[in-house]
């Protein structure tokens, strides 16, 4: 499995930087992750960590060196993230729970596929082109028939996230099979809010991902000036050709033959394993009754 990286995180001009990102893999697996804890809410910064970690633990006992099954890893992960939020906030007796955003990514034989909450974002770009990125969960994206129905309201507000009282509401892609030169960004909306997707596009592509991506953030920041909010990105570029799903399994576990079994960014250890067991447990057989 062959991939170059790169991620940073700027304060901006903000008091102090909410944003989480990083990414974790196996031999033949990985995880990125970003999240963008949100203000208006006491502690967003911890949110962010609290989903990080809860997701990178989870990848960790889970991908033995896959996952069994992608699609529910994402989604009980991040449900299993929105209840450790609240457990934090109810531990702490705090009568606003912490709130973020999520946007996770898994690649394995040869596809990627993500799972997203809220604003931050994910863009594929092939041959120097747009080919997909997540949908906001803003009030700006829903039809003006809605919006119409819902009344007067801020349509840069989000209508979901972690750690809210409510289920949060979240989009899962389809697989798609990634081809080499591929280009995915995950982002907070300190980067894409003062930049046209063209504009993101057009730096992501015109250098290797460890060049483009300070770029990226430094232009975001140039064009939002003082007002910037925290700007956090995880770049990467993939570097094998497109396989097909019966023969990916074998092509990637040569290719890591040399590294570590599990490798991470993602630090600390705030989290209780056996309550992240037990909430995982509770959701994936809700998650299956659903099914």
């Amino acid at each position: 499995m062959k991939f170059s990286v790169f991620q940073t995180s700027h304060q901006g001009g903000r008091a102090k930087n909410e944003d989480r990102m990083g990414y974790c893999h196996t031999p033949d697996a990985a995880l990125f992750i970003l999240a963008d804890g949100m203000g208006g809410h006491p502690e967003g910064e911890m949110a962010a960590q609290i989903a990080l970690q809860t997701l990178a633990g989870l990848f960790k006992k889970q991908a033995q060196p896959t996952l069994d099954d992608v699609p529910l890893f994402l989604e009980s992960a991040l449900l299993t993230a929105h209840r450790q939020v609240l457990r934090y906030a109810i531990d702490k007796g705090m009568p606003d729970s912490p709130r973020t955003t999520l946007v996770a990514a898994v690649v394995q034989n040869g596809e990627i596929q993500w799972v997203h909450c809220g604003d931050s974002r994910l863009y594929v770009v092939r041959n120097g082109a747009l080919l997909t990125r997540t949908r906001d969960h803003s009030y700006s994206e829903l039809r003006e028939s809605v919006l119409t129905k819902i009344g007067e309201v801020n349509r840069n507000v989000l209508f979901t996230c972690l750690g809210s009282p409510a289920r949060p509401i979240y989009d899962m892609s389809a697989p798609m099979v990634l081809e080499r030169g591929d280009r995915i960004l995950l982002c907070s909306d300190g980067l894409w809010g003062p930049l046209e997707d063209d504009a993101i596009i057009t730096a992501l592509v015109e250098a290797d991902v460890a060049d483009s991506g300070p770029k990226l953030v430094n232009l975001a920041y140039q064009t939002a000036g003082k007002t910037s909010d925290n700007i956090t990105v995880v770049a990467f570029e993939w570097h094998e050709d497109a396989v097909h799903h019966a023969s990916a399994e074998k092509a990637l576990s040569e290719d890591f033959s040399d590294e570590e079994e599990f490798t991470t960014t993602i630090s600390g250890g705030l989290l209780d394993d056996m309550d992240i067991e037990r909430s995982l447990s509770d959701i994936n057989k809700a998650l299956k009754k659903e099914r």
